[in-house]
């Protein structure tokens, strides 16, 4: 596992500061056609990639804001994400709402996504879907659905290379986030599946994990684990009623308080929530006068 700078040919592997950790990312750039996927890595190393190699296209795994956040370093360059994903990148309060954010939550993300992470409305030049196939002089990129983190999250995977970009599958500790409106937890679970039985040598992280070689199997069991952990945690706790704010500060999904209050609450409670919805669907919990209990 690495997170230096590593060239497969034509394919580079770009660190994001601090190994990638939110709000950075790591970021991919294809030498020749001259294309950066998720640029929010490293700001001085892209535009140096800019200035010294070229930036035709920015390619988008998805819309979340650590994944976009350079994006206007390159304001003449093609940009191409999932059809599914593009509403968020072209306005702030589709952003807002795809979070599912209301106050004072809502104003604190908009400040953030405005100052830290540069937000500006862009328009989607292209889409990306299942089944393109892109073929440069000394590589091809296939584009792979994985809804689940988003409706549109998509995965690269670079045959000749023997290399897939994971995007926000991020093989991280913390395991996968499935929070937004429209994510899905059962999503999650088949794109997980799906990239592990890719044939590829070499996983591409977009957080921290960076480019692993190794131990694959154990590291996809162990990402996936994190998923049915936190539904036996909560499950636990249902054994005698809670509201929703009870669960919150019960803190099963990042284990202890954190600051700021207005990013973590949000994430706890998006987290929980998709759990909860799952397990009702499912018959194993109830909801009775604001309430969720185990049945």
């Amino acid at each position: 596992m690495t997170c230096e700078e590593i060239h497969f040919g034509p394919v580079w592997f770009i660190p994001g500061v601090n190994r990638g950790r939110y709000p950075h990312c790591n970021s991919l750039y294809i030498h020749g056609p001259g294309i950066v996927i998720d640029p929010a890595s490293d700001e001085k190393r892209l535009l140096e990639l800019r200035d010294r190699e070229g930036v035709n296209e920015v390619w988008l795994s998805h819309w979340h804001e650590d994944h976009i956040a350079y994006l206007d370093l390159f304001p003449g360059a093609t940009v191409r994400i999932c059809r599914r994903d593009a509403p968020p990148l072209e306005d702030l309060e589709t952003l807002l709402d795809w979070y599912d954010l209301s106050e004072p939550h809502r104003g604190y993300w908009r400040r953030a996504l405005l100052d830290t992470f540069r937000y500006r409305p862009r328009r989607v030049d292209a889409y990306l879907a299942e089944g393109d196939s892109f073929s440069f002089a000394a590589t091809t990129v296939q584009v792979i659905e994985t809804p689940g983190h988003t409706p549109g999250h998509l995965a690269f995977y670079f045959p000749e290379q023997e290399a897939l970009f994971l995007g926000d599958y991020d093989m991280t500790s913390f395991g996968p986030w499935y929070g937004d409106r429209h994510s899905s937890i059962e999503d999650t679970l088949a794109s997980l599946r799906r990239l592990r039985r890719l044939p590829a040598r070499r996983w591409i992280a977009g957080h921290e994990s960076g480019v692993f070689t190794d131990n694959a199997d154990e590291r996809w069991r162990r990402y996936e684990g994190v998923i049915h952990e936190r539904e036996a945690n909560l499950l636990a706790l249902l054994a005698r009623p809670h509201n929703m704010r009870e669960i919150v500060e019960a803190w099963l999904i990042y284990k202890k308080p954190r600051e700021p209050v207005a990013f973590f609450e949000f994430g706890e409670r998006a987290l929980s929530m998709k759990h909860l919805e799952r397990l009702m669907a499912r018959g194993l919990v109830a909801e009775r006068d604001g309430r969720y209990v185990r049945v």
